[in-house]
């Protein structure tokens, strides 16, 4: 019964993933499949979690969610700071960061 719920779960991540390895030079996309990848396994826990019927998934889900909207508000301010300075958010002009 739980296995759609699995599969769900897994071609999410896959699709993150996969958004990743074949967009190299969109970061906006970049981010947004971490966030894709990051909310399947939150979604894997809450599945997890209900099967063996355990709260530690749950806990572990809201402790990714945090982390997850932390991720993307610093990652966007960033990209909102570097892209008023430099004018494009390119990932091939992001190599002048490493200093």
């Amino acid at each position: 019964m739980y296995y759609e719920y699995f599969t769900v779960g897994t071609i999410l991540f896959i699709l993150g993933v996969l958004g990743i390895v074949l967009n190299r030079s969109n970061l906006i996309i970049m981010l947004m499949c971490i966030e894709l990848m990051l909310l399947a396994i939150s979604f894997l826990f809450l599945i997890n979690s209900v099967v063996i019927d355990n709260l530690i998934g749950q806990v572990f889900t809201i402790i990714i969610l945090t982390v997850a909207a932390a991720e993307t508000s610093i990652g966007l301010a960033i990209l909102v700071a570097y892209y008023r300075i430099r004018g494009t958010i390119a990932v091939k002009s992001l190599n002048l960061l490493r200093g």
